[in-house]
């Protein structure tokens, strides 16, 4: 009888920290999608509740060498917290790729989709930001914030932190809870242009539909990460700044083109529909070169991939198989 491994998000939890395996597992993804003419990656499909501020996103990747690839569901509700639920959930499921049986169930609330674009923080930074960044600012005070942060921890020597919120008092809650996870400066900055002054790596992780950060703000040597706008509507860089930087890099040029900050500089007519920029992968992959210098500006525009959702519930699966966690269902 075929069986398939459930997973809960407790249990996911132990088995799939952010750490630097998780890091290692998008990097490869990214890796993989730049040298793999095999890779299947079909656009994300969306179903938008406007009623509700929700959206519910649908993503998928084969990658060659994997055991099963993963389709997940990821719905994203921003009125939630007014009523005390998450604004974000969801679940993966991850079938194999001989057989397409349910390999795995893995009910994690959002927390595995939390884990992968965190990672893919740092690989961005990692492969984009000055070796030596120790100055980071996050804009935005949620889970992704905290996250991405925690991220950036892993691959540069991060010593001082700024958080700016739209909501000022929720930077400051998030800045007590970071200062009990870190032994570096952390503090709340409630004027943007501010925040950003004298940063290395800017992290936006917000849902805003219009731009947070000017293109006049950016400083020679910074590297920013966008990690919100993964809807057409969703719009956290000023489009003037994506023309401007020295190196523009995507994750997915086909979604960011779509979707993405590149999407609003070639809707405001500063950019050419088919431009072509280096994808995260190539640059990883030494196909193409991100930063050139440390004076750059650096941009990477980040939607959230399927390789991404696939490779990090192949990870989850392979720690449950080796550590015998989560319930054995058979159909």
């Amino acid at each position: 009888m075929p069986t398939m491994k459930i997973l809960t998000e407790s249990e996911i939890r132990q088995i799939v920290p952010l750490d630097l395996d998780a890091v290692k597992c998008t990097e490869d993804a990214f890796r993989a999608l730049a040298v793999e003419n095999a890779v299947q990656m079909p656009p994300i499909l969306r179903l938008d509740v406007p009623d509700s501020r929700g959206e519910v996103d649908v993503k998928t990747a084969y990658i060659p060498g994997l055991s099963g690839f993963a389709i997940k569901i990821s719905p994203g509700f921003f009125n939630n917290p007014k009523i005390g639920l998450p604004s974000t959930n969801g679940m993966m499921v991850l079938l194999s790729s001989k057989t397409g049986l349910v390999q795995a169930l893995l009910l994690d609330n959002g927390y595995l989709t939390d884990v992968r674009t965190a990672a893919a923080g740092a690989v961005a930074a990692k492969h984009l930001a000055q070796e030596d960044a120790s100055i980071a600012t996050i804009f935005g005070a949620g889970v992704q914030a905290r996250l991405q942060l925690q991220a950036l921890t892993l691959v540069r020597p991060i010593r001082e932190v700024r958080v700016w919120a739209r909501d000022h008092r929720k930077a400051e809650s998030l800045v007590e809870k970071l200062k009990l996870e870190h032994n570096f400066s952390v503090s709340a900055v409630a004027d943007p242009r501010k925040a950003i002054t004298g940063s290395q790596i800017v992290v936006t992780t917000t849902p805003a539909d219009r731009p947070i950060i000017d293109a006049s703000w950016l400083e020679p040597g910074q590297h920013v990460t966008a990690m919100g706008s993964d809807a057409e509507h969703k719009n956290e860089i000023d489009p003037v700044a994506i023309q401007r930087a020295d190196v523009y890099v995507a994750d997915s040029l086909k979604q960011t083109r779509r979707l993405g900050e590149l999407h609003h500089a070639i809707d405001a007519g500063l950019l050419a529909g088919d431009a072509d920029f280096p994808e995260l992968g190539q640059v990883i992959a030494g196909a193409k070169v991100g930063r050139r210098s440390v004076s750059n500006i650096t941009i990477a525009d980040l939607t959230g991939t399927g390789v991404q959702d696939t490779a990090i519930s192949a990870l989850a699966f392979q720690r449950a198989q080796e550590r015998n966690a989560g319930s054995l269902f058979e159909s």
